[in-house]
């Protein structure tokens, strides 16, 4: 395959994780009260933990050398800082897709720089896809169940908002590969830049509501999808 097709073919693999996730909410069906209710909180969990291990293992060890120590420290606190201003817009605007656009905000910016690392060879490119992929899905299965109860939409054309939403995944990622590729520094910066918003989500949007009063299970889902990231990363070439 060309390297512009292995881009848009990982990607998109990497976006359709949020349908997917969109649909398996569609469709669960657990009878039992608190056990749906500890899935979820898990699945949320879940998504933390992949998150953390898209920003420990790939994200920020692959952006360091290419950058000096003030510039990554300020484009890590910056994407921080960017977050939480999408977060208090969102609030004041009386939104509650806060899940949603936390989702794009990261997947984003990592298709970007899954790009423009393809572009140099690295592994860490196949790497980062499968954490997108790992992490999109329960983002979608979250933001799904958010937008479902507070929004009037029907679960098929929030299912079509999703679908359209994993297109900007290959948009991003050959922006990457045919632009940003020469620009290893500003590559660093922005994956740095979204590894500061996705910290600052984590703790902000996903690791209280993964909490459930009386039940210890759920948070295991934060190990176990740091976990899922730490094997992956250790199989790659």
């Amino acid at each position: 395959m060309e390297a512009w097709q292995t881009v848009v073919a990982l990607t998109l693999m990497a976006g359709m994780a949020m349908p997917l996730g969109a649909w398996l909410a569609r469709v669960e069906c657990i009878a039992i009260d608190w056990l749906e209710n500890e899935l979820r909180h898990g699945i949320i969990a879940l998504g933390g933990g992949a998150l953390l291990s898209a920003v420990a293992l790939v994200l920020v060890p692959d952006s360091l050398s290419a950058i000096s120590p003030f510039a990554a420290t300020a484009c890590f606190v910056a994407g921080g800082l960017a977050f939480m201003a999408l977060d208090i817009a969102l609030n004041r605007s009386g939104t509650s897709a806060s899940q949603l656009a936390a989702m794009l905000s990261d997947f984003v910016p990592e298709a970007l720089a899954l790009g423009a690392i393809f572009a140099t060879d690295n592994p860490g490119s196949l790497l980062l896809a499968g954490l997108m992929a790992l992490q999109n899905l329960p983002e979608g299965f979250n933001a799904y169940h958010e937008l479902r109860s507070s929004t009037t939409y029907s679960s098929r054309r929030l299912i079509g908002l999703f679908l359209l939403a994993a297109c900007l995944g290959p948009i991003a990622g050959l922006s990457g590969l045919l632009w940003l590729a020469h620009y290893p520094s500003a590559v660093a910066m922005i994956m740095l830049f979204a590894a500061g918003g996705i910290l600052y989500s984590v703790f902000q949007d996903l690791a209280p509501q993964a909490k459930l009063a009386r039940h210890w299970g759920p948070p295991l889902g934060a190990v176990m999808g740091f976990a899922l990231g730490i094997a992956a990363h250790m199989l790659m070439p």
